[in-house]
């Protein structure tokens, strides 16, 4: 799936997304994995809420982001393929940015924004990576790179507006999901859990004892205070290894 793509052929109306409330009407196996569906039943009632929230503020005039076909985009991958979880805090709130994938864009976004600019500046730093003129992270996704968001809409131009609206309490359910599978043996399986900035941190707890390469968000804000020379890619690949698990390939594809 590349970084244009949607889950479902739903297409936004402007401001007031109509397919916001399309989702409403859908089985939770429609809008997720097969695995996803059954790890995130429990919090089904609370899912419906947070897409009710989101369908009420676009009711009213608000623009939100992302698009509805993409709301729930990570979940498209397969919970028992994930072995790296990448986690940021909302979606980007400038329009035509958010895809759905944690610091993903869409591949004809222009300029890249400035939190990814920074990451492909660490990727170059840590493993001699070159950055790409395109800013779409889905090749990771296809490796095992669960690209979650911990609250998975926001308001055009209103940076954390969905925080608090119940979302969390979905993604609280993911992380766990996550660092519960085991193996056929019962064993945990392999996971590291990449996680910038404080409200990522937060979700330590959750992980079962999973490894986690923790630092500061990649935000022009902070990147200079601990997330540039952190090099997370590296050490990421190291803990999969040390776990049993294939590395990473990093390198994203050109245009």
């Amino acid at each position: 799936m590349t970084g244009e793509d949607a889950l479902f052929d739903l297409e936004p109306a402007g401001p007031e997304d109509a397919g916001l409330a399309a989702l409403l009407d859908r089985p939770i196996e429609e809008l997720m994995a097969p695995d996803w569906a059954d790890a995130l039943r429990p919090v089904e009632g609370q899912l419906r809420d947070a897409l009710s929230f989101a369908a009420r503020r676009a009711n009213d005039g608000k623009q939100i982001l992302p698009a509805s076909g993409n709301i729930l985009r990570a979940f498209q991958q397969p919970l028992s393929d994930v072995k790296v979880l990448l986690l940021g805090q909302d979606p980007y709130p400038t329009p035509g940015h958010a895809v759905g994938l944690s610091f993903s864009v869409s591949r004809e976004t222009r300029p890249i924004p400035r939190s990814l600019a920074n990451i492909y500046r660490e990727l170059h730093d840590d493993l001699g990576l070159p950055p790409r003129v395109h800013g779409d992270l889905s090749a990771w996704t296809e490796q095992g790179v669960l690209l979650l968001n911990r609250v998975l809409t926001v308001e055009a131009r209103n940076a954390g507006a969905h925080r608090g609206k119940g979302w969390e309490a979905i993604t609280t359910a993911a992380v766990t999901a996550v660092a519960q599978r085991t193996d056929g043996a019962g064993r945990q399986k392999p996971l590291v859990a990449i996680l910038w900035g404080k409200d990522a941190e937060s979700v330590v707890p959750l992980l079962e004892g999973a490894p986690s390469v923790v630092s500061v968000h990649p935000s022009p804000l902070s990147a200079s205070r601990g997330f540039f020379g952190s090099k997370p890619f590296s050490r990421t690949n190291a803990l999969l290894v040390e776990q049993g698990a294939e590395p990473v390939d990093w390198e994203l594809p050109v245009l």
